[in-house]
């Protein structure tokens, strides 16, 4: 694996796709504590994995909520 920029987007795009698949977080194929090219995965996976959920809970949220006012 080329530690890339382009390589980094298109981990981003796995993490995003397994959380769309319903994957759970820790189903990374990449090992945080491996060599560099598994810590490189682990990481760019799990960064799209976490944008992908909070996108999703952002959107869940009601708009507009009030202070009780």
């Amino acid at each position: 694996m080329q530690l890339t920029r382009s390589t980094a987007l298109a981990l981003q795009q796995e993490g995003k796709a397994a959380f769309e698949a319903g994957d759970p977080a820790d189903s990374s194929p990449y090992s945080r504590f491996g060599n560099a090219e598994q810590q490189f995965g682990y990481q760019f996976w799990t960064r799209g994995y976490i944008t992908a959920r909070s996108a999703a809970e952002g959107a869940q949220e009601p708009a507009g909520a009030s202070a009780g006012r």
